[in-house]
């Protein structure tokens, strides 16, 4: 056979026959290194797969003898154990403009989270030690006393993201009792997570009140009954209902929550720790504000503008917080210690506000001005035009950055980037042309993340702190494209 070291004429089709046995395979000199390196298991398994797919080939004729010599079985086989073996999440840089892109792993972690977190993994902690007395410790005491400093609540917890925060204060609270939510708060974020689903699921009652646009403090008092546990409230961060509004504050439902002896639970999803007008960003509720308005529990994520990782954070007045983590689902829903070691280490970031913008990439990203964003782009507008030439133009142009994906997706905040345009006698192939490149893109070793619009890819560099990871990358780039 072929592979064996026989001679071969060059052309010439290769048959099912011609093929090595996985033993002979196994036993070539150039696998003999992939062993070594991987083991028999893996090299097996892929060599089968190799010689499955080969065979196929060889039946529909189009197999040549060529491509079954010894080196290239060998360099084929490296090849396809690299493959197998590449993780499937990877690095990207995102350049479409979301700053929190919801299919691109939300915030980015601060480099004291990854610190943190990289020591935490290099061996065992005290995930549930008391270092004091030796005795059994909470996880929860990691990152109570940061939550209660930072928004003044008596005590906190934390579960694995807000959905869970949402569904767990729920059922400890007002399992197979009502809760009454406005109409204009019965909201659905990614995934088709519903708030009344959510409420099904957590074993309680919900009781609509009010109209999607208008809902009053009489409409709370008149459903309140004996059956009721809980007043709820939604912050409506991934739209807005513009015109004849009208909405109760979490303050007047706080005075009625406590003259009816019911719990007030106000989640805001985004959850920002930070007034956001100071930074001359849109206005949104923090759960400093949504305490001190006298609501029992707030729920927000880690993730969005927090900018930690994916997280369910939970704070408010000791007893309504000890009766959630004393609930036998919040076991389930718990933190885990590696996004709880990064999230301790972004919030403590927060005891240095001053130096947020600095330290933290999504308040960073946030609030760079249009001109630190234009010099960035700027620097990759010869280059990149160099390497696209003469398939594309480059030009710098003026974007609207989108604050996040599924939250403040309205909220825009002025940008540059770059747009990049096929060079086509009419429109004809337009589309096909910015397919090819966004493709190209995403096949580097990072990926660039862009979006297409108005019949060119735009690379918004809002999220790109310098330019030289980019510029690294066209060469690969050009060759990609020829």
């Amino acid at each position: 056979m072929a592979a064996t070291g026989e001679s071969v004429v060059h052309g010439s089709k290769a048959s099912p026959q011609d093929l090595p046995s996985i033993d002979k395979l196994l036993r070539l000199p150039s696998v003999q290194p992939l062993l070594t390196e991987h083991g028999h298991t893996l090299v097996a398994t892929q060599a089968r797969v190799l010689l499955d797919n080969l065979r196929v080939q060889a039946l529909s004729g189009s197999l040549q003898q060529a491509d079954i010599q010894t080196d290239t079985l060998g360099t084929r086989l490296a090849l396809a154990i690299t493959e197998r073996l590449a993780p499937r999440m990877r690095r990207v840089l995102n350049l479409t403009g979301t700053v929190i892109h919801t299919n691109l792993g939300r915030s980015v972690l601060p480099q004291a989270a990854i610190r943190h977190l990289t020591a935490m993994m290099e061996g065992p902690n005290n995930l549930e030690y008391d270092l004091v007395d030796g005795g059994r410790g909470d996880r929860d005491s990691i990152v109570e006393g940061l939550l209660c400093d930072i928004t003044g609540a008596e005590a906190a917890t934390v579960v694995n993201n807000n959905a869970a925060a949402v569904l767990l204060s729920i059922a400890a609270l007002a399992g197979g009792r009502e809760v009454i939510v406005s109409r204009g708060e019965l909201v659905e974020i990614g995934g088709a997570f519903r708030m009344p689903d959510v409420m099904a699921s957590a074993g309680a009652i919900m009781v609509e009140v009010g109209t999607t646009n208008r809902t009053h403090l009489a409409d709370y008092q008149r459903a309140i009954n004996e059956r009721t546990a809980m007043l709820m409230k939604v912050h409506t961060s991934n739209y807005a209902v513009e015109g004849f509004t009208s909405s109760v504050a979490e303050a007047e439902l706080a005075v009625l929550a406590r003259e009816r002896n019911v719990a007030l639970v106000t989640d805001l999803g985004s959850g920002s720790l930070v007034d956001m007008a100071q930074l001359g960003l849109p206005q949104e509720p923090t759960p400093q504000q949504m305490l001190a308005a006298g609501c029992g529990v707030v729920t927000f994520s880690g993730d969005k503008l927090l900018g930690g990782p994916q997280a369910g954070l939970i704070v408010g007045e000791r007893d309504l917080i000890t009766k959630i983590r004393k609930f036998p689902m919040k076991r389930a829903l718990r933190l885990s210690k590696l996004p709880l070691a990064a999230l301790e280490a972004t919030l403590t970031l927060y005891l240095q506000p001053e130096l947020l913008t600095r330290d933290l990439p999504t308040l960073r990203w946030l609030t760079r001005t249009p001109e630190q964003v234009t010099a960035t782009a700027q620097a990759l507008l010869a280059p990149l035009a160099a390497a696209l030439e003469p398939r594309y133009t480059v030009a710098l142009q003026s974007m609207q950055s989108q604050i996040g994906s599924g939250s403040l997706p309205v909220d825009r905040l002025p940008s540059a980037g770059l747009a990049i345009s096929p060079v086509l006698s009419g429109k004809r192939g337009t589309g096909t042309a910015l397919d090819n490149l966004a493709t190209a893109l995403r096949a580097l070793p990072l990926p660039i993340i862009g979006r297409v619009a108005d019949d060119s890819l735009l690379l918004d560099c809002r999220c790109l702190d310098d330019a030289t990871e980019v510029l690294a990358q066209l060469a690969n780039l050009r060759a990609s494209l020829i």
